[in-house]
């Protein structure tokens, strides 16, 4: 099969398409023919070498994925040839093939289709594990989500809005009105105004019930500003810094608890489990059309560097999919 490797690590020059071996299914697993995949922040460090994937003979990037069901283990329950699935996985997506745990797969949604489907699984899951699962969020909470255009982003806005939670999002003045139309309750136009003062006069001085930062370096101390009693920083990413200077004395009496999370490193069973459950909780909303993958722009995966150059431009509303 034909896949897009890592011989290297450095700019997007090191993306290199190459011929390697199909990979073959263990027992629970299925094998998939790739219809799309797209592209994400940690395939960025990790084409750079700073996030590195799990050991393989081939360094191939890729976080989700969607496509057909093509060949099944002998102990596989769920699926059969021919069926429709996406899913998150730790590496190994830019590629036409790849083999992964049948329980880590959910149905395609009818209404999205392939190869839409190709931008759906890391954003929303990551989404909904920050707000819901570490977050705590709930109908008529308060969030606070950083990058409010970003794949992530985009997703928490739908999320919000699914719960019955508001939020309020922070992005460049360009993404402001995409974010509105999105649902967001309050929208900061974070080169022109304080965050920490538009949240303070949004929720009446109480804060925020969860804030989602992919951000860090300084947003952290404004965070906890932001943050009511009792209330939780979810880190998702560090893409201001990954060194903070943190306020303890102000985490004291709020009782604020910050907490750092990975997809990628987690053990299979836990990936599992957050699957299975954004399954149950998501997918009926996909199905009628209250949420969707918002798609900036559709690339061929031959075209991954021009892909990756684009959302390092920090221009792109939503995800960049990467169609085979």
């Amino acid at each position: 099969m034909r896949a897009i490797v890592l011989e290297s690590h450095g700019g997007p020059e090191v993306l290199t398409p190459m011929e390697i071996p199909d990979p073959v299914p263990g027992p629970e697993e299925v094998l998939v023919d790739v219809a799309a995949t797209a592209v994400n922040r940690a395939d960025l460090l990790q084409r750079m070498g700073l996030y590195p994937g799990p050991p393989a003979q081939h360094e191939v990037p890729g976080l989700e994925l969607a496509g057909t069901v093509s060949a099944v283990g002998e102990r596989v329950e769920l699926w059969s040839r021919g069926d429709r699935v996406m899913g998150v996985v730790g590496g190994g997506a830019y590629a036409e093939r790849a083999a992964v745990h049948e329980r880590q797969l959910m149905a395609v949604p009818a209404p999205v289709g392939l190869p839409d489907a190709g931008a759906l699984p890391e954003v929303f899951i990551t989404a909904y594990d920050a707000l819901v699962i570490q977050g705590g969020l709930g109908p008529g909470g308060w969030a606070l989500v950083h990058a409010g255009g970003s794949g992530v982003g985009t997703a928490a806005i739908q999320i919000c809005g699914l719960l019955g939670a508001r939020v309020a999002v922070t992005c460049s003045a360009g993404k402001v009105q995409a974010c509105r139309d999105l649902g967001a309750d309050v929208v900061i136009d974070y080169g022109s105004e304080d965050f920490v003062e538009v949240i303070d006069s949004a929720t009446g001085g109480v804060g925020v019930d969860v804030v989602l930062d992919v951000i860090g370096g300084d947003y952290v101390a404004r965070n906890i500003r932001c943050s009511r009693v009792g209330g939780r920083i979810v880190q998702v990413g560090v893409m201001g810094g990954g060194k903070a200077e943190v306020p303890v004395g102000a985490m004291l009496p709020k009782r604020v608890a910050l907490i750092g999370t990975v997809l990628r490193a987690r053990p299979l069973e836990e990936k599992i489990s957050i699957t299975r459950r954004c399954a149950h909780d998501l997918l009926p909303a996909f199905e009628d059309g209250r949420m969707a993958p918002v798609i900036d722009r559709r690339l061929s995966l031959w075209d991954v560097a021009e892909a990756h150059e684009y959302v390092a431009s920090n221009a792109n509303v939503g995800k960049v999919l990467l169609e085979l």
